[in-house]
């Protein structure tokens, strides 16, 4: 067992909105992405999402408003609700997700599965 380096980790890539899988907790995928740009409009109908701001600010775009998030912040979208999140400028997260959750809510259109 060893420490988890979150920042070593996020340096090995560079694809954006490709989430790689680096621990596992509980049945759940902990995972880090790089995000610039808008994201999909989409939900999970089964499962709620998770997004921890490493670097950065994202700003998570609700049908009733929208959550600014910044580095230390997290927010949880419950499940079933629609959202598209938008970093205007190149953002680092950590997300919590129940392993096999599609990052699109959709597995025809989601990243594929990637560990590091």
């Amino acid at each position: 067992m060893k420490a988890i380096d979150l920042a070593a980790k996020l340096a090995t890539f560079t694809e954006l909105w490709q989430p790689r899988v680096v621990g596992a907790f509980n049945g759940h995928d902990i995972l880090v992405a790089k995000v610039q740009g808008e994201f999909v409009w989409h939900r999970h109908e089964e499962t709620d999402d998770l997004f921890l701001v490493l670097a950065g600010r994202i700003t998570i775009r609700l049908r009733d408003g929208d959550i600014s998030v910044g580095p230390g912040e997290l927010f949880v979208v419950p499940r079933g609700v629609e959202h598209c999140p938008v970093a205007v400028e190149e953002a680092h997260l950590l997300l919590l997700e129940r392993r096999g959750t599609p990052n699109t809510g959709d597995p025809a259109t989601a990243a594929p599965r990637r560990e590091i």
